[in-house]
């Protein structure tokens, strides 16, 4: 059954909060656990729906998986290759990676274009570009992508765009493939190097992850192994900006404060207060803040998932601040969701123009993940005796695991009911 998530304002978010794995590495270190032939483990692994999808698709490929207190078991021994044109594979954006574990795995895909979040078209051209460059020869039918391979041979690679998902797929099948893969302009996220971490461990050979040309050396052969999820920079992100925008005061434990340096610079240019140790970052936030100008941008720029709830923070600063997204063209779904809350807000091009504002309580719809956080962290901060009412939660739940008993255990007002 459909729910909704309600939100009483006003309440300052105090305690601490343990961020769990990375989402966008999780959906890449299942399917990469297809291209061992004995069991992998994953640690730290999210309680989020995109893993509850990529458990089933598994399963329909005939591979064992076995979830206990996050910690996945995935017996990769006898896949039986399965074509997946429809189904799951429509749910999640991230099941593009089966097309680099299966050709790596099989030498050949069926895989029905992948749905998710639907904020922008995201085309997957360098993904194709790449596995033709591999050998592989690729089709369109009937909204699956075909993808059949007589060999994998290692080539050259120039990425037209630093894309995420295209290093990950490529670096997938070119584990597998003969000879050396050299990937040029590679994206250098975090969580291209968690991926690159656990193929090596499984006895790949790849070099230069986390920079923008990656060297991978072909094997014939890779085996499982266990490895701890990195945790979700994104997720830290959102609780950063929500202690933030309720004038809180929040130790957001479980993270690398490197992966956070973009965030916590804007936060602090603001006023808030940031507070770096080894493994956490404390977050004081104050009652006004400064206007500021940000720009998404590949990492280790801002981060483009955290552009939609840095817009709700933003309402809050004096004066006009500009948010603009040079990752993609028009990620503003949630103006339209801010502003029925009362926000300030109007978008040209690339960017949104924000004036300080004061949120009211309203019914709105998330109409992707991080649109959904937007919306959750405005409903925290409208005044008090005033509810919000977030349609859509399911969305949110793709990438915030436990999110009410979180928020609930820092002290918001937050529950969930029937849609």
């Amino acid at each position: 059954m459909a729910q909704k998530l309600m939100i009483a304002g006003n309440r300052a978010l105090r305690g601490t909060i343990t961020i769990s794995g990375a989402k966008n590495s999780a959906v890449a270190l299942i399917p990469a656990a297809l291209l061992a032939e004995t069991p992998v483990v994953l640690d730290n692994l999210p309680d989020i729906s995109d893993v509850k999808i990529y458990t089933e698709l598994l399963e329909e490929l005939g591979v064992g998986v076995q979830n206990v207190d996050g910690a996945m078991t995935i017996d990769p021994s006898r896949p039986v290759w399965t074509p997946l044109p429809n189904g799951n594979v429509k749910k999640l954006r991230a099941s593009y990676y089966l097309m680099g574990a299966l050709l790596g795995r099989f030498g050949k895909a069926v895989i029905g274009l992948p749905g998710g979040c639907n904020f922008e078209p995201r085309p997957i051209d360098q993904h194709v570009k790449g596995f033709e460059a591999l050998g592989a020869r690729v089709t369109n039918e009937h909204g699956a992508l075909h993808i059949f391979a007589k060999e994998l041979v290692g080539a050259k690679i120039y990425l037209d765009v630093a894309s995420v998902g295209a290093t990950i797929n490529i670096m997938l099948a070119a584990s597998r493939a003969k000879g050396t893969t050299m990937i040029e302009n590679a994206a250098k996220e975090p969580e291209i190097i968690d991926v690159a971490t656990i193929l090596n461990n499984m006895g790949a050979r790849i070099k230069g992850a986390g920079t923008d040309t990656i060297r991978i050396e072909g094997v014939d052969s890779m085996k499982g192994c266990r490895h701890s999820i990195i945790p979700d920079r994104i997720q830290a992100g959102t609780y950063m900006i929500a202690a933030a925008a309720t004038a809180g005061d929040v130790l957001v434990d479980n993270v690398i404060p490197k992966h956070m340096e973009a965030l916590s610079a804007k936060l602090q240019e603001m006023g808030a207060h940031i507070y770096e140790m080894d493994e956490s970052i404390r977050v004081v936030g104050q009652q006004e803040y400064s206007n500021i100008d940000v720009k998404a941008l590949v990492y280790p720029g801002f981060a483009t998932d955290l552009q939609s709830p840095m817009t709700s923070l933003l309402t809050k600063a004096r004066g006009l601040s500009i948010l603009s997204d040079y990752v993609y063209n028009n990620r503003f779904k949630h103006v339209p969701e801010l502003q029925r809350m009362g926000a300030k807000i109007r978008v040209e091009g690339r960017s949104a123009i924000i004036e300080g504002s004061t949120l009211n309580g309203a019914k709105v719809k998330a109409t992707d993940l991080r649109a959904g956080a937007a919306l959750f962290i405005a409903g925290l901060m409208v005044p008090t005796g005033e509810v919000t009412e977030i349609a859509g939660y399911e969305y949110v739940q793709r990438g915030y695991d436990n999110l009410v008993e979180n928020l609930t255990a820092l002290g918001a007002e937050v529950w969930t009911e029937p849609e």
